[in-house]
């Protein structure tokens, strides 16, 4: 089965990402922040990491370099809403350090399903 790790430090948003990837039959493993996604992944790497850009602990960049470090051929979805920089500066960066495909909050849920199924196509 299909596995795919969502990192978030927002239960909420945590808990709906599990369900809509649930329903689309993947298997779902979480982390609250990135040094606990890193952990999760090396101890059993996931087919696509969907991961939140701002954490505490672990930021989203990190986490996709360390991601591509272990397995650079991983499936990665990054998304944020903003911070101290514009969520479009986020997003290039994350681009830049090897994210697949990138989602501006809100995430648009039928592009972000589509996305997944791409990536894993």
């Amino acid at each position: 089965m299909t596995q795919v790790l969502i990192v978030d430090d927002d239960v909420h948003v945590l808990r709906l990402l599990t369900e809509i990837m649930e329903r689309e039959g993947y298997q779902v493993r979480q982390a609250s922040d990135g040094a606990h996604a890193h952990l999760a992944f090396a101890e059993q790497p996931a087919d696509l990491v969907i991961t939140d850009l701002l954490m505490p602990n672990k930021e989203g960049l990190e986490l996709i370099q360390e991601l591509r470090d272990i397995n650079p051929d991983v499936k990665i979805i990054a998304y944020s809403g903003g911070g101290q920089m514009a969520p479009d500066a986020y997003l290039q960066f994350a681009e830049g350090m090897g994210a697949n495909r990138v989602f501006s909050k809100p995430i648009p849920v039928d592009e972000l399903v589509q996305a997944v199924k791409e990536l894993l196509a």
